[in-house]
């Protein structure tokens, strides 16, 4: 089975994915009292990838997956030898009593409902990213997450790694200076990374359950490309800026250690993929932070350049965040001889002023980039079942996952509104201007 890694840079992603850990679970068996029982609610790309990952850490124990394409059920039976239970119905996993936990990866219009039925049947739940669908089901999910008072985990890799851990360190300690800007980048050029997913030879309603896949969307005719390809509309995703921004966000507020923007303005549009899709193809947003910066986040779906992830720009040099490791570039020593600021000067007058400046003293070097290699860590999954075992807290709770999403769900209501939005996180209420 491909890693998620190798697909997502087959699929001309950005290194804001390659920044996910991966390295082998530390402990090489775990103790009977330690087993995690887990259900897979979801296992096509993205849920199969977790039934992988999960099933690599000790102690991990897959019991049972469902989804809706009888294709799905028997690629889980392969991979297991046939030692997972398989059902089309979610509720089959969830009501099951031997169960841990439950880990969902399903279109996003169904997370809410899933999430809340896991954690009311006392379960833990991963939710894969983005939370929720929509800016209101956030705080649903919150309040129901301490009513529980179980270990959700939101599956958005990037904040839980030794990367983007040390990158906060290095912001924290103030090696950049005051930050005024983070600039993010997501940019694929293929079909795959804009979601036009193979649909198998198969794919009819007798495979699929169609009307369970639609749940509260509005009703429609059978459509394949729909099921497989479901990110590309509106009503069960919100295309680019839940799928991709969210990844980035979720980065950026650990590294810069802020919980959510104030505002949003965006701009973009459907520019090439048009297959019938809703969602843009091309969208850029920017937010700005009360704690006095903004964020440049910035999608194509028609372009695989290889910026970086991720830029944080400070008074004192600028942090670059690759897979490979994190370059700082200083800014140089300031210069206090304003050659160009003079020009207009007499030359009695600016002669005299460059002489008090010892203007014909060197112009500082440019400091030399450093470069900071970090090692990788456990996966994201190996931090959900840490919390199971030793009922610690999340490391991607219910909160940070709906200002994460939250602040997509922003992007998304100001670019279909085309007006700058704010939002006032505490009451969830957003309004113009």
């Amino acid at each position: 089975m491909p890693s998620r890694r190798t697909f997502l840079n087959s699929a001309g992603a950005a290194t804001i994915y390659r920044l996910v850990d991966s390295a082998p679970a530390r402990a090489a068996t775990a103790a009977p009292s330690d087993t995690v029982n887990l259900g897979f609610v979801g296992v096509g790309i993205r849920g199969s990838q977790l039934l992988e990952e999960f099933s690599q850490i000790p102690g991990v124990n897959p019991v049972i997956a469902a989804d809706l394409y009888d294709g799905h059920l028997d690629h889980a039976k392969e991979f297991t030898q046939g030692k997972i239970l398989t059902t089309k119905r979610y509720e089959d996993v969830i009501g099951r009593k031997d169960l841990d936990a439950i880990v969902i990866a399903v279109p996003d219009h169904w997370h809410k409902q899933m999430t809340l039925e896991t954690l009311s049947a006392g379960k833990h739940v991963y939710i894969e990213k983005p939370m929720t669908w929509s800016l209101q089901e956030g705080p649903e999910i919150i309040a129901a997450e301490k009513k529980a008072g179980k270990v959700l985990m939101v599956g958005s890799g990037g904040k839980t790694t030794t990367l983007v851990a040390k990158t906060r360190e290095l912001v924290a300690a103030g090696e950049l200076g005051a930050v005024r800007q983070v600039r993010m980048m997501q940019y694929r050029n293929s079909k795959e990374g804009a979601w036009v997913y193979p649909v198998p030879p198969d794919a009819s309603l007798k495979t699929i359950d169609w009307d369970r896949f639609l749940g509260s969307a509005p009703k429609r005719a059978f459509s394949p490309e729909v099921f497989f390809r479901w990110r590309c509309w509106w009503e069960y995703s919100g295309g680019v800026a839940t799928d991709l921004f969210v990844h980035l966000l979720t980065t950026m507020h650990e590294v810069m250690n802020v919980q959510a923007p104030v505002s949003a303005v965006s701009q973009g549009g459907l520019y090439r993929w048009k297959d019938g899709r809703t969602v843009p193809d091309v969208m850029e947003s920017l937010f700005e932070y009360k704690e006095g910066f903004i964020a440049q986040v910035s999608v194509n779906l028609n372009n695989s350049s290889r910026s970086p992830a991720m830029q944080i720009f400070g008074e004192k040099g600028t942090l670059t965040l690759e897979a490979s490791g994190i370059t700082i570039t200083p800014e140089p020593e300031d210069y206090d001889i304003q050659m160009y600021g003079s020009s207009a000067l007499s030359k009695a007058t600016r002669d005299e002023y460059l002489k008090s400046r010892d203007a014909d003293k060197p112009r500082p070097a440019r400091p030399e980039p450093k470069v900071i290699p970090v090692e990788a860590g456990p996966g994201h999954g190996s931090y959900f079942i840490q919390s199971i075992r030793e009922s610690k807290p999340s490391r991607e709770n219910a909160t940070e996952g709906h200002a994460a999403a939250g602040a997509a769900h922003l992007a998304n209501m100001a670019y279909r509104k085309g007006r700058k939005l704010t939002w006032d996180f505490a009451t969830n209420r957003v309004s113009e201007g």
